[in-house]
């Protein structure tokens, strides 16, 4: 399993190699949700269901990120920002 940081980075990672692709739009939703806790971080579960076990994985990592307080911070908003560029294109 990866640390809090590594999901993050390894999203990040992800998203930037392939903008369009299905997998990185569903990771992309998911970490865009888990920046709003006050909307309660809505994300269609339903979603997960189209990832392979590793971006699954991936996924599940990134809400033990959330369920840690790792959500939030320097390190969060610089890495969504650039998760946000990368889809933006």
């Amino acid at each position: 399993m990866s640390t809090a940081p590594d999901a993050l980075e390894q999203a990040a990672a992800l998203i930037e190699a392939e903008p369009e692709s299905a997998r990185a739009l569903t990771l992309y939703a998911l970490v865009s949700t888990l920046a709003v806790e006050r909307s309660g971080c809505m994300f269609k579960l339903t979603k997960l269901r189209e990832l392979d076990p590793d971006a699954r994985r991936l996924a599940y990592d990134l809400m033990e990120v959330m369920a840690a307080g790792g959500n939030r911070g320097l390190e969060w908003e610089r890495t969504l920002e650039r998760i946000h560029s990368a889809v933006r294109g």
